[in-house]
């Protein structure tokens, strides 16, 4: 009986949304990049999981819920994006060029120090795509013989590390521009990256899901004529 309420729906859920606001309160309180709530509610809710041998799938299932919300959130990303537009007038050579140099060097760079290290091809395809939100990311993986579970968890690893210390690095490399700022973070830390960038300013946080959506063409069209040239 107890582990069926545990497995439960509304127990997951209620719980996922617990430890989220907890993580909130936490971050809002210290300030601290390291207790970012996303980072919070990642690592209780996987002891969580573990401490009552809750499988996994069972989880995914009862939070489809806020996977369609986060499917809205991005929709209303839109709004932040219309507000910024007489600014980003006479700017689009300038943010297209951007996108597709920051996914050539998304990709390339990783492939390359992947092959450094003597990973196999499936590693190098799989981690290709750590610079993209995970929906895309994963049917890229495995259109191009990459592993979709390693790929969910590089592209979710990389999103906390550039929120974490995204905007710090750009501080010490001097660069202010909120329009640059904001691309950057889209183009390297996706959502989650996004996400950390609304909370720095409107202008930062809609040029991100710009960002986050044109690394997303981008790279669907460039990363099968990649994966081609490498090998």
């Amino acid at each position: 009986m107890i582990q069926e309420f545990l497995e439960s729906q509304i127990f997951l859920l209620a719980a996922t949304a617990a430890l989220y606001c907890g993580g909130m309160a936490l971050y809002r309180r210290t300030g601290s990049a390291l207790c970012h709530p996303v980072v919070i509610t990642f690592i209780a809710m996987i002891g969580l999981l573990r401490l009552f041998d809750i499988p996994y799938e069972r989880y995914r299932e009862a939070t489809r819920l806020l996977d369609f919300g986060l499917g809205m959130s991005v929709v209303a990303l839109g709004y932040l994006l219309y507000e910024q537009e007489e600014r980003m007038k006479g700017q689009v050579l300038s943010i297209l060029t951007s996108i597709t140099l920051g996914c050539l060097v998304g990709i390339l760079s990783v492939v390359y120090i992947a092959k450094w290290f003597g990973a196999t091809r499936m590693i190098q395809n799989s981690i290709a795509m750590k610079s993209v939100t995970v929906p895309i990311a994963v049917t890229i993986s495995e259109n191009i013989g990459g592993d979709m579970s390693i790929t969910s968890v590089v592209v979710f690893v990389v999103g906390i590390f550039g929120a974490l210390i995204g905007f710090a690095f750009m501080r010490i490399l001097k660069i202010d521009d909120p329009m640059a700022r904001g691309l950057a973070m889209g183009s390297a830390a996706h959502g989650i990256g996004t996400a950390r960038s609304i909370e720095e300013g409107a202008v930062e946080g809609a040029l991100s899901g710009l960002a986050m959506a044109l690394m997303g063409v981008a790279t669907a069209l460039l990363a099968p004529l990649l994966e081609r040239f490498l090998y």
